[in-house]
């Protein structure tokens, strides 16, 4: 085998986790809208279900209090 190297290492792992949430009825129901109008505005239906991870991940990246917990 030959040692090139590339930009792009091993990849990590993503295999999904399966974490179950219970929410209450008035955030269900935001969730539900969040998604009928996303599914309108992209024109794809997408449950809400799918973007419950991308809202977390993005919540937790715009935190800058927890990436300063998170370093200490």
């Amino acid at each position: 085998m030959s040692k090139t190297s590339l930009k792009i290492g091993p990849l990590p792992d993503k295999t999904p986790q399966k974490l179950v949430v219970l929410v209450d009825p008035p955030l269900a129901a935001d969730l539900d809208d969040y998604a009928r109008i996303h599914s309108e505005i992209h024109g794809a239906e997408v449950p809400a279900a799918a973007l419950v991870p991308l809202m977390l991940e993005t919540f937790l990246a715009s935190d800058s209090g927890f990436r300063r917990a998170r370093r200490s």
